[in-house]
């Protein structure tokens, strides 16, 4: 059931990050909303607001906004760099868990997926998933859009891009020796990732 409340005299619906807000000839988006495909959406979990448009505007479209229900923290976006744990690995994508976009830890859950395609820049027809991530790498990526589902398209295809942090069977920490293989430091065993380029390394 959808939640709304009042304001003023005008009924408010509640949205959610990814929600259909309308179309981008009919309104712009303002506090809360971006556009992607002539499309307007919501960013963030929040009440939907349409504000009319000064009178002396040469633009005839309301703003819609969404204003948060609560405090909210960091929202991802297109072009963003954000840090996800890996919750599960497929033959042609991995799921992830988006926990930071900059800086800036998230306050609601956003959910991402890592597309075969999207891994790495060159041979992308090669990409073995399975020998990329597992289930609770931590990967540095960009965000490349809002999917379906509302889980947002990843991408590792940068150097500088990819697993940052990730646990050997025996519990410990890996050390990158390639662009492709990080090893246990305890076992000595090498596992395959894509590997992300950090600092002068």
């Amino acid at each position: 059931m959808r939640k709304t409340m009042k304001v003023g005299e005008e009924e408010t619906e509640f949205v959610t990050p990814g929600e259909v807000l309308g179309k981008f000839s009919d309104m712009k988006p303002g506090k809360g909303a971006y556009v992607a495909n002539n499309t307007v959406y919501a960013s963030l979990s929040g009440f939907r607001r349409i504000i009319s448009p000064p009178t002396d505007s040469s633009d005839s479209r309301p703003t819609v906004e969404v204003t948060g229900h609560k405090a909210h923290g960091a929202v991802p976006a297109p072009g963003s760099i954000v840090i996800a744990r890996v919750t599960k690995v497929m033959p042609r994508m991995a799921s992830a868990d988006i926990m930071c976009v900059g800086p800036k830890s998230v306050k609601e859950k956003f959910s991402g997926v890592i597309r075969q395609q999207d891994v790495r820049a060159t041979e992308i027809d090669k990409v073995d998933m399975h020998l990329s991530f597992r289930p609770g790498d931590i990967v540095k990526a960009l965000v490349l859009s809002l999917g379906d589902a509302r889980a947002y398209h990843l991408s590792t295809a940068k150097n500088e891009l990819g697993v940052v942090s990730a646990e050997s069977t025996a519990g410990a920490v890996m050390v990158p020796i390639s662009w492709t293989e990080m090893q246990c430091p305890l076992t000595g065993q090498i596992q395959q990732r894509k590997v992300a380029k950090v600092g002068g390394s």
